[in-house]
């Protein structure tokens, strides 16, 4: 059985938004996905894209941007 998941396999957990900054999950989510129902975790996963949008800067959080680890990961 697929499970849908939106992990980038960028997991960093922004400290002031407290969402990944690769998904959009926070860990409360992160850690219950695999037990979620499908129709909760897709209902979840049409908000990501606005919590992404939402990310607090690189600066403001202290730490790397999305962007740049991807660039890493390559």
């Amino acid at each position: 059985m697929n499970v849908s998941t939106p992990c980038v396999k960028i997991c960093v957990i922004d400290q002031v938004t407290g969402y990944c900054i690769g998904c959009g999950r926070t860990g409360a989510e992160i850690a219950q996905w695999p037990f979620m129902p499908e129709d909760e975790r897709r209902s979840l996963m049409e908000t990501f894209p606005a919590r992404l949008k939402g990310m607090t800067s690189r600066e403001a959080r202290g730490g790397r941007t999305r962007e740049r680890v991807r660039q890493r990961q390559r």
